[in-house]
């Protein structure tokens, strides 16, 4: 007779149960016991010789809420195809459409898939569709009524004909996949003989008591050696989310380096946003396209001295001391004081431009949230982060922007080299654009620089050269963790966010 503790004696039995082989996952149901119970019964009664640990990789798919849509209406080139049925075989293209019920976003994709899996022939010219079969129930069809059944499948379990329809509704971003090892455990020769035998439960004491101490029992009890690499059950610690952390390591290695922050917020005037920085009140940057207006109340304060506004005003209007001819237009003191939501971190440089506690020499930094209605793509945001930075000494030069450009890129970003090219911006110049490159990642753009203009700084005040950059933040951290997807920051994905390594 084999002695085992408990629950290896109970998980042995229950493998003989089931007939000498199963997964962890039945286990778990037939004995009741934790999936970190099994596993690490499992790992004693391999170490005895009486079981072996088989792990198979395999993957789950399920549908997402798209997948689950099509499942509802059916996919979009069998909703097109039974209405053309219903309007006689042939119709206008915008007829058959409307009578499918075709979401705009979804037309394309019904005629697209009709066409490739050769259900209906489209007259260009006529624009006219036609049935060409009656089609019956596809693998696709098949793989999605099964989904919606079984809520998910075992990708390899299924025959190859649906193995190929998961790679195609996986295609068409129908389906959510995720890759998992299944562990099953079968019992030796040795096991099944101890089976046969009998196995007995041993009793042993997991914790010592102070029951136990003071009465002496704990020489008569026998102790459960402690196997420290037998698995537990996992458990996921508090931690700062990576970017957030990462932010504030950026922070640390700008104070270090003797740059204050400085601070703003996010509903700014135009005089601070556009026109502090010279650039004109009717460039395209300002129009509704590029920036967000504060619908109500429409107007704030510029909160700036009569003699600066009035520097600023004449700088636009011709140039005033700062050696320019100025942008030859009748500045408003109404469009200066228009309220709108912060569109780059740059209106803080100007703010602290005028503060009455700069310091020159000094060095000065932000990381502050802007808004702009962009185009959503892979690297932009119509809210993004972005880190700006001034330099303001005597003697100051382009060489030494790029000096902090490089340093910038290298150590906090990680890239291997970095690139500029020349660039435009009405509030610097020169301008120059950085680019950087990481090994396994690519080149991506970070944003622009450059030394401000004297249209700039002279209206403010400042007589020393002041060199500026302002740099998407959120694509520094994108290239130090090497996400592709800028969105893939901000969403609320646990298991991610659980196993993402300290950056």
């Amino acid at each position: 007779m084999v002695e085992l503790r408990e629950h290896e004696a109970h998980t042995l039995l229950t493998v003989g149960k089931l007939g000498g082989e199963a997964s962890v996952e039945q286990l778990m149901k037939e004995s009741g016991l934790s999936d970190a119970a099994v596993m690490r019964a499992a790992i004693t009664l391999q170490e005895k010789g009486l079981a072996i640990i088989h792990e198979r990789k395999e993957t789950v798919v399920k549908l997402n809420s798209e997948g689950r849509l099509d499942v509802r209406k059916g996919l979009p080139e069998r909703r097109l195809i039974n209405a053309l049925e219903d309007l006689g075989g042939t119709a206008l293209r915008s007829s058959a459409f409307e009578k499918a019920g075709l979401e705009k976003q979804f037309a394309s994709i019904a005629l697209g898939w009709a066409q490739k899996k050769k259900w209906t022939m489209l007259d260009t010219k006529a624009d006219v569709l036609q049935a060409i079969i009656k089609p019956e129930l596809g693998n696709d069809e098949r793989l999605l009524q099964l989904l919606n059944e079984k809520e998910n499948v075992v990708v390899e379990e299924l025959d190859s004909e649906l193995q190929k329809a998961v790679q195609a509704l996986n295609g068409r971003k129908l389906l959510d996949a995720e890759a998992k090892t299944k562990r099953i455990i079968e019992l030796t020769s040795a096991g099944r003989e101890a089976l046969k035998k009998g196995v007995k439960e041993t009793s042993e004491v997991t914790q010592l008591t102070q029951e136990l101490i003071v009465s002496g029992k704990w020489k008569k009890v026998k102790l459960q050696e402690y196997n420290i690499e037998t698995p537990v059950a996992k458990t996921w610690a508090g931690k700062k989310h990576p970017y957030l952390q990462f932010l504030e390591e950026v922070r640390d290695k700008l104070v270090t380096l003797g740059f204050k922050e400085m601070l703003g917020t996010a509903v700014e005037t135009s005089f601070f946003n556009f026109d502090a920085l010279y650039t004109p009140q009717d460039h395209p940057a300002r129009e509704a396209s590029s920036i967000y207006y504060v619908k109500s109340p429409t107007q704030g304060s510029v909160q700036v001295s009569k003699k600066t506004l009035t520097n600023v005003k004449e700088t636009h209007e011709n140039g005033w001391k700062t050696g320019s001819t100025g942008w030859k237009y009748k500045y408003s003191i109404k469009e200066a004081r228009r309220l709108i939501l912060r569109g780059h971190g740059t209106c803080l440089s100007a703010r602290t431009l005028l503060s009455k506690d700069l310091q020159v020499p000094g060095r000065y930094y932000s990381i502050v949230r802007c808004y702009r209605p962009e185009i959503v793509d892979k690297t932009h945001l119509t809210e993004f982060n972005q880190v700006e930075g001034i330099i303001i000494d005597k003697d100051l030069t382009l060489r030494d922007l790029l000096g902090v450009l490089r340093k910038l890129a290298i150590e906090i970003a990680g890239a291997d080299k970095v690139k500029f090219k020349p660039d435009y911006f009405p509030f610097t110049e020169p301008s120059v654009e950085l680019a950087a490159y990481k090994k396994g990642y690519g080149w991506i753009e970070f944003g622009g620089s450059g030394i401000f203009r004297p249209e700039v700084t002279i209206p403010l005040g400042i007589k020393e050269p002041v060199i500026a950059w302002g740099l998407g933040i959120d694509r520094l951290f994108m290239m130090k963790a090497r996400i592709e997807e800028i969105r893939y920051i901000f969403i609320q994905d646990l298991e991610w966010i659980r196993r993402k390594a300290v950056i």
